[in-house]
């Protein structure tokens, strides 16, 4: 195939590629657990670097939980974001505030064994960023952190009405996030740290 003499000009002069443009850098997941998926979802998704944020099931052994079934499973979130503008050791770190790590049944409002907090960790690297992360927070408040740092499993995508929960029904999550205090309680447990 022969080029005309113009276009040859314009990819000679760098105006038009005669390739694609380099791919973008290669997108990242983390898997974190913080209580009622909603509320973890909501507070991460606009989170510098984040670009999606699924609500789902982590850390059971029995395959396909549900909502109604997930026994053995806490309600997780799964976080793509981009490693160009954001660090995994800074999700965790946003992650840890955004939840009271020292509630060892739950997150304030929700207490039971699928609320409480977690962080997977999929590699070592992961591992130790989130070690660090965690005992740096534990001396930030002054006593143990009760947040788990657990070997990633499969995560299992939630039901599509529990997705984008807090953007699709407003008035529900808002109401629902005042009468658990969640807000009152973070603030009490990070107040000037």
């Amino acid at each position: 195939m022969t080029k005309t003499p113009f276009l040859a000009a314009l990819v000679a002069a760098g105006l038009f590629a005669a390739d694609a443009a380099p791919a973008a850098a290669a997108l990242k997941t983390a898997v974190f657990a913080g209580g009622c998926f909603w509320s973890a979802e909501h507070d991460i998704e606009h989170t510098l670097g984040v670009t999606n944020v699924v609500v789902g099931y982590a850390g059971g052994a029995r395959p396909n939980p549900t909502y109604p079934d997930h026994e053995g499973y806490l309600e997780a979130i799964q976080v793509t974001y981009d490693p160009a503008k954001t660090t995994y050791a800074r999700l965790v770190d946003g992650f840890f505030h955004n939840i009271d790590p020292t509630d060892t049944n739950g997150q304030i409002c929700d207490q039971g064994p699928s609320y409480r907090t977690a962080v997977f960790v999929a590699n070592e690297q992961e591992r130790a960023a989130a070690v660090a992360v965690k005992a740096k927070v534990a001396a930030t408040l002054g006593q143990p952190v009760a947040t788990q740092v657990l070997p990633a499993g499969r995560f299992w995508m939630g039901e599509g009405y529990h997705q984008d929960y807090a953007r699709k029904n407003p008035a529900a999550y808002g109401a629902y996030r005042i009468g658990c205090g969640r807000d009152a309680a973070i603030k009490a447990v990070w107040r000037g740290r």
